[in-house]
């Protein structure tokens, strides 16, 4: 017999189990499918491991610099197996805590296997079928593995490959510039790796801003990370030692030797095997979900979440996603996809804190901008800490005197953010937050001083 529920979820991600949470809670059955690993992308291959592995990293490279501080070390050396257990014991400690709760969840069936469509409301997993009014996708994605020349011929790594390592590359080749290739650039950087970051564009994070996108590169290179760009004939080859990989510069050697090759140039959903076609549920060009303002599918009563729907590359996007569905089933509060505003970060040392427009985007509108630039060695506690590379820009609109974007490449970055995005959030102007008083001494009470020096920008 055909099992019934009030609502399937497929996928334990960082929407699927606090969604599970509220159903339940409201007082529905659930059935909450898993076929891998509980936690999702976040809790076993990205945030968790990554983010462990690069504090490792910064206290090697702190270690090297005590003589800095007044401090006297010997050498400096990294047990790269006891980092890696670090590593899995934070992820292990996550993903069984999330399991303990999903297992003690009253309301809530939880399934190991792989679920795919057999009609618009039915899915069977493991050759056992159940049906339900709805249906959340919350499935996630994987690394993609690049068309390029020769890649299916050579050993290479991803994200997950990545934070299982036990050993420490001789020379790890880093194809794709962007926000996951760097932070494991500098990582095994500082762990004691030579890296090679090779990088079809022009530069590094094209999405940012190009004076971001420099001092990024320059803060690479003063560690001593090679930077390739401008990589348009990127091709693969085994040899003696390793990995060539090809780089086609106009400068510099046309190939790179590596010992190790990760392929960081992006991510697809997991929506190949779920039988959506079955269900007639729409995907894009790039095998994304389309969903609508609250995420609902083009079938009625399926809803995709996450990675998965292309809406939100983040775990605090896919938890955004929880909390809209939420919101609109069971609190009977309109939210939409359209109303977030998306914050983010890179995860370098120093970590780049992000929100709202480029000063390109904005120039791009055809509005009056303002803009402010500030270095990071106007800041008092980078200074007393030792970390002034970077700098703090902010865009804001001339007329609405609205904020449009920051960026805060520097020490704590990525926390100091925080007090410009909630301005945007709450729509309130320049002034709101000019008047703040922030607390010394902190990254943060420099955001004053910056908004004090918008100036208005020329039109191109």
């Amino acid at each position: 017999m055909m099992r019934t529920f009030d609502a399937i979820i497929i996928g334990a991600g960082q929407a699927g189990p606090p969604l599970a949470g509220r159903l339940t809670a409201a007082g529905m059955t659930v059935a909450l499918i898993e076929r891998k690993l509980v936690g999702g992308t976040c809790v076993n291959t990205g945030c968790m491991p990554t983010k462990t592995l690069v504090a490792s990293a910064y206290a090697a490279h702190l270690a090297r610099r005590a003589a800095d501080f007044g401090i006297a070390t010997g050498d400096v050396t990294v047990d790269m197996p006891a980092v890696a257990a670090r590593a899995r014991k934070v992820v292990m400690d996550a993903r069984s805590g999330n399991e303990r709760w999903l297992e003690g969840m009253a309301g809530l069936t939880f399934l190991r296997g792989h679920a795919r469509f057999t009609g618009p409301r039915t899915i069977a997993v493991d050759g056992e079928e159940m049906t339900a009014p709805r249906i959340f996708l919350n499935v996630g994605g994987r690394a993609i593995v690049p068309d390029m020349p020769g890649v299916g011929d050579v050993p290479h790594l991803d994200n997950t490959d990545m934070v299982a390592l036990e050993q420490v590359p001789k020379h790890l080749v880093v194809v794709g510039g962007s926000y996951v290739g760097l932070e494991f650039a500098q990582m095994y950087r500082r762990f004691g790796a030579a890296v090679t970051v090779v990088e079809r564009g022009e530069r590094l994070i094209a999405h940012e801003d190009a004076d971001v996108s420099d001092a990024v590169r320059g803060i690479l290179e003063d560690e001593g990370i090679t930077v390739r760009t401008g990589a348009n004939c990127i091709a693969f080859a085994r040899h003696a030692d390793g990995v060539a990989v090809s780089v086609d510069c106009r400068a510099g050697d046309p190939k790179v030797i590596g010992s190790h090759v990760l392929l960081a140039v992006g991510r697809r959903p997991n929506t190949d095997d779920l039988g959506l076609d079955l269900a007639g549920i729409a995907t894009d060009a790039k095998s994304y979900v389309t969903v609508d303002d609250m995420l609902q599918t083009n079938v009625p009563g399926v809803w995709a979440l996450g990675d998965c729907n292309g809406r939100g590359a983040f775990t605090h996007t896919a938890y955004n996603d929880f909390e809209i569905v939420a919101a609109n089933l069971l609190d009977h509060d309109d939210r939409t996809l359209s109303q977030r505003l998306v914050g983010y970060a890179l995860y370098t040392d120093p970590p780049l804190g992000r929100v709202g427009m480029t000063q390109a985007e904005a120039e791009k509108t055809g509005r009056p901008i303002l803009v402010s630039k500030r270095p990071m060695t106007r800041v008092g506690r980078a200074v007393e800490k030792g970390e002034t590379k970077g700098f703090m820009k902010i865009v804001a609109d001339a007329e609405t005197q609205r904020i449009l974007g920051a960026a805060i490449l520097g020490t704590g970055g990525d926390e100091a953010i925080h007090g410009i995005l909630d301005m945007m959030n709450a729509d309130q102007p320049v002034a709101a937050l000019r008047w703040a008083v922030p607390i010394h001494p902190t990254v943060s009470e420099l955001i004053p001083t910056l908004l004090l020096g918008l100036e208005p920008v020329a039109q191109t």
